[in-house]
């Protein structure tokens, strides 16, 4: 393995994956064995686990400076800067690709008031894994990989200004859309800024979060301005929705 500088940046890693260790091109095997008996790991938020740790492994061995958050609830999954937590966030996702990306990218109530809390959440990276798996054998592939920011990966959904899972008629998590299809009118958000304003939608429309949704925007901008230095420009929802298919 080629031994890189101690800091490296998300686009760096992933170059590093895909062009240099051909990460693509290799087989490995996932399976849980107990004496003679062997089965397949089969739950997905076990696989993402799984490659969390194998990226970290893989970092160590790089003999690259990066600090794992031993909070798995907590984000980010690594931080690929650790004498600067604010910089340089990495999530680890994965998802079968016989199906639809279906992992959490944050709890919504979590998110809404992190983002106030800890702007930078914002400009985290996230290294999405596709994997191909034989569930008797255990066989395991790499076919995609790709690193996002969370505006790359989410929309609109029909009923909701983003790609949402809900339970009760209330926003439970924040999910991906099918980002990579190329036969269908997927549409992402074009930048952050959209995404912030479908957010806010978001807030408005969800019961559980109503409440915040007049001040939501005045409390995050002047947060954000006061960490960077400088304003970000959210535009309303309605202004934008038709770039989206969203209609009048």
């Amino acid at each position: 393995m080629k031994i890189m500088a101690n800091v490296i940046t998300a686009q760096e890693f992933y170059r590093l994956l895909v062009f240099n260790y051909k990460i693509k091109s290799l087989t490995g095997n996932i399976k849980f064995k107990l004496g003679n008996i062997s089965i397949g790991v089969e739950r997905r938020d076990l696989i993402g686990e799984i490659l969390q740790r194998w990226v970290c492994e893989f970092l160590t061995r790089a003999r690259v400076d990066f600090l794992p958050n031993h909070l798995p609830q907590n984000s980010p999954d690594i931080y690929l800067n650790p004498k600067n937590l604010r910089t340089n966030w990495l999530e680890i996702k994965a998802f079968n690709r016989a199906d639809n990306p279906r992992f959490s990218i944050a709890a919504f109530n979590f998110f809404v008031e992190d983002c106030i809390k800890r702007p930078w959440h914002l400009y985290a990276d996230y290294l999405i894994f596709g994997y191909n798996m034989n569930i008797e054998t255990g066989d395991f592939k790499i076919k995609d990989l790709w690193l996002k920011k969370i505006w790359e990966i989410t929309k609109p959904m029909k009923k909701w200004p983003l790609t949402v899972k809900t339970n009760g008629g209330s926003i439970r998590e924040i999910r991906p859309c099918t980002w990579y299809a190329e036969r269908t009118k997927i549409k992402v958000f074009e930048n952050l800024g959209d995404f912030l304003s479908s957010l806010e939608a978001a807030i408005f429309q969800n019961p559980d979060t109503q409440n915040k949704a007049f001040t939501w925007r005045e409390t995050f901008l002047k947060n954000y301005k006061n960490y960077y230095g400088y304003e970000i420009k959210i535009p309303k929802w309605n202004d934008i929705k038709y770039k989206y298919g969203k209609g009048n």
